[in-house]
């Protein structure tokens, strides 16, 4: 998996999570709603500053958009 689509991955993930509909987490980040769709399906790459608006917006580091799968998740 290539880290756009582990970030892509992770995105819709904890979007979800935190019961946000893709508009509403655009409209929080201050980001247009289809960008936050078009990062969802690997079509664009995410800035810095996007990546981090994103995560305060969902309440985690910035660095868990990025990380990938655990080793146990793996194995399973």
């Amino acid at each position: 998996m290539t880290l756009r689509e582990t970030f892509a991955a992770n995105l819709r993930r904890y979007r979800k999570a935190v019961g946000l509909s893709q508009e509403e987490l655009a409209h929080r980040a201050q980001i247009d709603r289809t960008y936050v769709s078009s990062l969802e399906r690997c079509q664009y790459a995410a800035t810095l500053d996007v990546i981090e608006k994103l995560a305060v917006e969902l309440g985690i580091d910035p660095a868990e958009l990025l990380a990938g799968a655990e080793v146990d998740e793996l194995s399973a």
